[in-house]
């Protein structure tokens, strides 16, 4: 029997809806049927509204890769008022990034590169950056970076300004280690943080040249960075293994060098025998004046 009320109930739900009593349905009044159909429309203009209003984009964000040096490239906008900036933009892809900002219609408030491939968040040793190049073709932006990096920029960071793009804001922390320059960025926000150099998708900057300090970037990376909430994504300045981003959470439990204790991080930090970066004799002073070149 229960075989035979499950057959019929899934009959019922299924058949398609019939008007049996037409003389009945004829018989409604003109009133009840108008509120129907305003009951109808308002149902579609409800839905309407709802998938307008949950589909509609305040923000903009885009990951760009240069590929010679591995270097991410990040462009925040506020959609409304088109105000924008841009983190660690690369000289070989200026132009690349120009046209994106153009053809988008945003408005380069303030272009920022954080130091990435050294001990900071400021001075880039891999790359040189395309701040200098991006000033000449947005007449009114402004570059920005820390004060500790020593380098020229219209504006310098220290630890916990802010700086706003139409609504939204990016808090500066200062993460040193790499370089005495670094910073991080976080969006609070869209739980997200820019991690530059410090802190790399299961790695780290290195320590052993330009004001390096394996200690110096342990507390930072573990005081500035892996304090935030563990579904924070965590967006560095490279990777070199196809990877796009990680989480603070991910990073506390699969980090091989700092998920290990200080003194183990250290140890690991002195043996690492990296090579010399290839670029790093002319893209340090030409990062230090903002990426123009004598």
């Amino acid at each position: 029997m229960s075989s035979l009320n499950a057959i019929f109930n899934r009959y019922m739900l299924n058949r398609p809806l019939q008007i049996t009593n037409f003389a009945t349905c004829l018989n409604c009044s003109k009133r009840n049927w108008q509120r129907v159909r305003q009951r109808g429309q308002q149902q579609v203009l409800d839905t309407r509204t709802m998938s307008t209003s949950a589909n509609r984009q305040e923000f903009l964000f885009r990951q760009l890769i240069e590929y010679k040096s591995f270097t991410y490239t990040y462009l925040l906008a506020d959609l409304q008022t088109k105000e924008a900036i841009l983190i660690d933009p690369v000289i070989e892809t200026v132009d690349r990034d120009a046209k994106l900002i153009t053809d988008l219609g945003l408005k380069l408030k303030i272009w920022r590169y954080t130091i990435n491939v050294s001990v900071n968040t400021h001075v880039h040793a891999d790359h040189i950056t395309g701040t200098g190049k991006l000033k000449e073709k947005f007449k009114d932006c402004q570059s920005v970076i820390s004060k500790a990096g020593e380098a020229k920029a219209d504006i310098h960071l220290n630890e916990g300004d802010k700086i706003e793009f139409g609504k939204f804001k990016l808090e500066a922390r200062s993460t040193p280690g790499h370089t005495n320059g670094c910073m991080s960025f976080v969006w609070h926000e869209k739980e997200m943080v820019f991690t530059g150099d410090a802190l790399l998708i299961r790695g780290c900057g290195r320590t052993d040249f330009q004001q390096g300090n394996s200690g110096t970037l342990y507390n930072s990376v573990h005081q500035q960075i892996l304090s935030l909430p563990s579904n924070f994504r965590v967006y560095p300045a490279h990777d070199y293994t196809g990877q796009t981003m990680s989480t603070v959470g991910e990073e506390k439990q699969f980090n091989p060098r700092l998920s290990k204790p200080k003194e183990e991080f250290i140890k690991i930090m002195k043996e690492l025998q990296l090579p010399y970066p290839k670029q790093i004799d002319k893209a340090l002073p030409a990062n230090l004046v903002c990426g123009i070149q004598p």
